[in-house]
C-alpha cells in the first residue's frame, strides 16, 4: 500500500468518524462500537504511514512496514 492509498484510508475513516461524532450524545450503542473501531484503525493507519516514512528517511524500503495489531498501537505512550 503506498503512502497516498493509506492517506486516502485515513481520509474515509477521518469523514466517517466526524459523521458519527456529529450526532452527539445521541449514539447507539452500535455507533459506539464502530467509533471505537475507527479510532484504532486510525491509529494503525497512522502508525504504518509513520514507519513507512521513517522507513524511507533512513534509506530502507518502506513497503516492509507491516500493519500493527490495535493493542500494540495503542499501547504507545504520545
Amino acid at each position: 500500500m503506498a503512502d497516498k492509498d493509506i492517506l486516502g484510508t485515513i481520509d474515509e475513516l477521518v469523514a466517517e468518524e466526524r459523521e458519527l461524532r456529529s450526532h452527539g450524545t445521541g449514539l447507539t450503542e452500535a455507533d459506539r462500537t464502530r467509533l471505537k473501531s475507527l479510532e484504532q484503525q486510525l491509529d494503525q493507519c497512522w502508525d504504518l504511514l509513520r514507519q513507512r516514512r521513517a522507513a524511507a528517511e533512513f534509506g530502507q524500503d518502506p513497503a516492509d512496514a507491516t500493519t500493527r495489531t490495535a493493542g500494540e498501537v495503542q499501547g504507545y505512550l504520545q
